[in-house]
């Protein structure tokens, strides 16, 4: 009988395939794919109906939306960012990307009060390490997004990432939250 790896091996190994493929592109053609993408979900009638919306604010190795949150925050709508609280991510208000500051996992955060009201968030832009176009997400392996995402199941998510990013199959776990769709 030939074993074969557990999904936790295979999520690992698709984990070090994508790393490894953003490596191959440059901040400038990174930032430019970006840009395609972010113009796809601004177009999207979901973004553009939300009045409330969960962001993240990018690493170097995603989808960069430092400008997605500025523009939202112009267009009026109201801008929630995640917090890097121990094992949970707890939500705050974004006033002005000017106030964020550096997190845990260099990520920038606001500070603030904790945003608590979580049916009202109309809209959820979801990263990720890699998606398939059915909504499954490969996350980087903490399940913080997953656990977060378990307080509001109305929400509509969905997930952004370069095309490269978008895989023909993920394993999942009875935990992993599926979006809604994906955009790339």
């Amino acid at each position: 009988m030939i074993s074969t790896p557990d999904n936790k091996a295979i999520k690992k190994t698709l984990r070090q395939q994508i790393r490894r493929l953003k490596s191959t592109f440059s901040l400038d053609e990174r930032d430019e794919m970006s840009s395609v993408v972010i113009h796809h979900l601004m177009d999207h009638p979901k973004w553009q109906s939300a009045r409330t919306v969960l962001l993240y604010h990018s690493l170097p190795d995603e989808v960069n939306t430092h400008q997605l949150i500025t523009s939202a925050l112009h267009q009026g709508k109201r801008v929630i960012l995640p917090v890097v609280v121990g094992d949970a991510l707890e939500l705050r208000e974004c006033i002005s990307i000017d106030d964020l500051h550096e997190g845990a996992f260099h990520i920038f955060e606001p500070d603030g009060e904790p945003f608590t009201d979580f049916d009202a968030i109309d809209l959820a832009i979801i990263p990720g390490v890699a998606f398939t176009t059915d909504g499954r997400r490969l996350g980087r392996g903490r399940g913080y997004y997953d656990r977060l995402l378990k307080r509001n199941k109305t929400v509509y998510k969905i997930g952004i990432c370069w095309p490269f990013q978008l895989l023909p199959d993920i394993p999942t776990e009875q935990h992993d939250i599926r979006l809604d769709e994906v955009v790339s």
